[in-house]
C-alpha cells in the first residue's frame, strides 16, 4: 500500500533532526574549502595540490552517489542516517589532526563518502516525508545549511588567530554531532515509499530529470569554484591576508542564508521556475562584479549578490529534479549527489590548474561559463516543458 502524502506542511521532529544534520554537514562540506589558503600555507601546497584535495572530497561524492543506493536498501535509511554522521565526524578529526597529504587526503576523501551517503539520505528522506511540499521543506533544510556554513569562515579565521591554530574549527562541531546523537539517537528516519515492482517509474529516472541533472551540476560547479577559490581571489587581487579574506568570505555565506530564507519564503508564492531564474541571473550579475571591478568595496558587494542568487540554485534544482523523479527518490537523490560530487571534483580542481599557469582571476572566466550554460539549459529545458507539459 502506498503512504499518503500529507496534506499540510508541518515539522515534526524527524524534520528538525533532518534540518540540523543537513546543517552539520554542509559546515564539514565548506570548511576545507575556506581554510584552502591556510591548508596550503601549512602544508606548503600549490593551487593545483589544494584543489586536488577538494577533488578529495569530490571523490568520496562520487563513490557515495554510486553506493548510496544499494547500502539504503541492504542496511535502511536509519543505519546510513546515523553511519554517514559517524564517519563524517571521523574523516574531519582524522583532517584536524593532518599535518601530511598522505593523511589529509585520505581524511577528506572519508568525509566526502561518509558525508554524502547522509545528504542523500537526509534529501530522499525529506522528500518522501513530505510529499508535495518537499520544495519548502528541501528549501528550509538548506536555509538551516546556510546558517552552518557561515560558522565555518567565522570559525576558521577565529581559530588561526589563536595558539591552538585553524583547525579547532575542525574539531568543535564533532561535540554538538555526538550531543544530537544522544539526544536523538532513537529518533525513526522515514522508510522509502513502498515498491510497486510492476512500476518502471521504481527503477528509472525520466529523461527530463537528467536536463535539471545537468543543470544542478553547473550550478554547484559555480559555487564550489567561489567557495573554494574566492579567498584566494582576493589575496591575489586585493590587500588583503589569508586569514583576513578567509574572514571576508562570511560575505558570501551571510548572502547565502539571506538568499536560502527569502527563497523559502517565496517558495510558498511563486512557481519555481521564474523563482529558479531570478536567482540565477542574480548570481551572474554579482559574479561579474566581483570578478570585474577592482575595487575592494564594490567587489565584496559583488560577492555579497552573487551569494544571494547563488543560494538558490541548489534547492530549487533539486525540488524540480525530486519532484520530476517521482516515486525512484532514494535513486534520484544518490544521482544527484553524484552529480555534484563530480561537479566539486572537476570545478576547483580545473580551476586550480588553470589558476597555477595564469592566476586565479583569469581561471575565474570558467565560472563566468558555467553560469551562462546553467541559464541556457535551464531556459532550453523550460521550453521542452511547455511544450510537453509534466507536473514538477
Amino acid at each position: 500500500m502506498i503512504k499518503t502524502l500529507p496534506t499540510t506542511f508541518v515539522r515534526d521532529r524527524f524534520t528538525w533532526l533532518a534540518y540540523l544534520t543537513l546543517g552539520y554537514f554542509a559546515y564539514y562540506l565548506n570548511a576545507p574549502g575556506v581554510a584552502m589558503p591556510l591548508l596550503r600555507a601549512d602544508l606548503d601546497l600549490s593551487y593545483s595540490m589544494g584543489g586536488l584535495h577538494i577533488s578529495a572530497l569530490a571523490v568520496g561524492s562520487v563513490a557515495a552517489g554510486l553506493l548510496t543506493p544499494g547500502l539504503v536498501r541492504r542496511f535502511g535509511r536509519r543505519a546510513i542516517f546515523w553511519g554517514g554522521g559517524a564517519g563524517t565526524t571521523v574523516g574531519a578529526l582524522l583532517l584536524a589532526v593532518g599535518h601530511h597529504p598522505a593523511l589529509t587526503l585520505p581524511a577528506i576523501t572519508f568525509m566526502g563518502l561518509a558525508g554524502t551517503t547522509l545528504l542523500a539520505t537526509v534529501q530522499s528522506s525529506l522528500a518522501d516525508h513530505h510529499g508535495h511540499f518537499r520544495a519548502l521543506a528541501l528549501t528550509e533544510a538548506n536555509v538551516v545549511a546556510s546558517g552552518t556554513t557561515i560558522l565555518a569562515p567565522l570559525l576558521v579565521g577565529s581559530f588561526a588567530r589563536l595558539s591552538f591554530g585553524w583547525r579547532g574549527a575542525l574539531i568543535v562541531p564533532a561535540g554538538a554531532w555526538l550531543l544530537m546523537f544522544l539526544l536523538m539517537r532513537d529518533q525513526p528516519v522515514p522508510a522509502p515509499l513502498e515498491r510497486d515492482d510492476g512500476d518502471s517509474r521504481w527503477n528509472s529516472l525520466p529523461r527530463l530529470f537528467w536536463f535539471y541533472w545537468l543543470a544542478l551540476l553547473l550550478g554547484v560547479a559555480v559555487e564550489w569554484s567561489i567557495i573554494t577559490w574566492g579567498g584566494d581571489f582576493l589575496v591575489e587581487a586585493g590587500p588583503l591576508t589569508r586569514a583576513n579574506a578567509s574572514l571576508v568570505m562570511s560575505a558570501f555565506f551571510v548572502a547565502m542564508l539571506i538568499g536560502r530564507f527569502l527563497g523559502a519564503v517565496l517558495a510558498r508564492r511563486v512557481a519555481l521556475a521564474p523563482l529558479l531564474l531570478a536567482a540565477m541571473v542574480t548570481g551572474l550579475v554579482g559574479f561579474l562584479i566581483f570578478w570585474l571591478v577592482p575595487l575592494i568595496g564594490v567587489r565584496l558587494g559583488g560577492l555579497f549578490l552573487a551569494g544571494l542568487g547563488v543560494a538558490n540554485l541548489f534547492p530549487l534544482l533539486l525540488s524540480i529534479a525530486m519532484g520530476i523523479a517521482g516515486p525512484a527518490s532514494d535513486l534520484a537523490s544518490a544521482r544527484i549527489t553524484l552529480g555534484t560530487g563530480s561537479a566539486i571534483l572537476l570545478a576547483p580542481l580545473t580551476l586550480g590548474w588553470i589558476a597555477d599557469r595564469s592566476g586565479i582571476s583569469a581561471a575565474y572566466l570558467l565560472v563566468a561559463l558555467f553560469f551562462g550554460v546553467t541559464i541556457t539549459v535551464v531556459l532550453v529545458t523550460r521550453g521542452f516543458e511547455r511544450r510537453n507539459p509534466q507536473p514538477i
